[in-house]
């Protein structure tokens, strides 16, 4: 199948190159796309310079509005499925044949990789956990989806959540928002085990205040997704 992954990067200098040259590693098979979301550092230079397969945003549109982008590009390049990837270099693209298996075997229309099934890699910090938890619960209670790492962004969707993606992603901290969306819409959603890795460089986008606004916002719209769907 026709398999593409998207890579959002923002201010990602430092690791975009490793993470280009692992993919193409590791997935040969597959194609890529870099979108570089107006970092303001050096990264638009590194992808020149590689050669990389890369889509320039003029503004920042955020990772919503970058992952969106991807799906969009997808879409119109004929695509079967997409990959989300982060351009930090914690997911490691080793387990981009697993993510994809379940798709092209029919027994899942989005899989996302998960951190805390085996327990290996990477766990993030406790607070951030606390609140990974609470947001699954609100999930499964919600839409009855049940997701460990919903803040994963390592994840696979078919040609129909290529789609439904490119016609409108959550943004801001789109990834519990983007399984629930799936999940009210008839999703198949399945987790599969992934090791991630900590961030060696650059800095995380969610501060400890940024935190407190993800958790009320996403439950926020996590909720009102909810309701809309019963409306309908």
């Amino acid at each position: 199948m026709k398999t593409l992954i998207i890579i959002p990067a923002y201010n990602e200098e430092a690791s975009i190159e490793y993470v280009i040259n692992k993919l193409i590693s590791d997935c040969p098979d597959a194609d890529y796309v870099v979108i570089n979301d107006c970092s303001k550092d050096n990264t638009l230079e590194v992808l020149k310079r590689c050669r990389a397969n890369y889509l320039n945003s003029p503004l920042n549109l955020g990772i919503g509005g970058g992952v969106q982008m991807g799906y969009k590009y997808a879409l119109s390049n004929g695509y079967d499925i997409a990959i989300q990837i982060d351009g930090d270099g914690q997911h490691d693209t080793s387990f981009v044949k697993d993510v994809v298996n379940p798709i092209e075997a029919g027994e899942a229309d989005i899989v996302i990789g998960s951190r805390f099934i085996e327990k290996q890699g990477f766990q993030s910090s406790g607070m951030r956990r606390f609140g990974i938890k609470f947001l699954s619960g609100l999930i499964r209670l919600c839409c009855g989806a049940k997701v460990s790492d919903v803040t994963s962004g390592f994840r696979a969707v078919n040609r129909r959540y290529i789609e439904i993606y490119a016609q409108e992603y959550p943004t801001d901290y789109p990834e519990p928002e983007a399984i629930v969306k799936a999940a009210v819409t008839g999703a198949r959603i399945r987790e599969i085990p992934v090791i991630m890795k900590e961030r060696e460089t650059g800095t995380s986008s969610i501060t400890p205040f940024k935190s407190i606004y993800y958790m009320i916002k996403v439950s926020l719209a996590i909720l009102l997704c909810r309701i809309s769907n019963r409306r309908k």
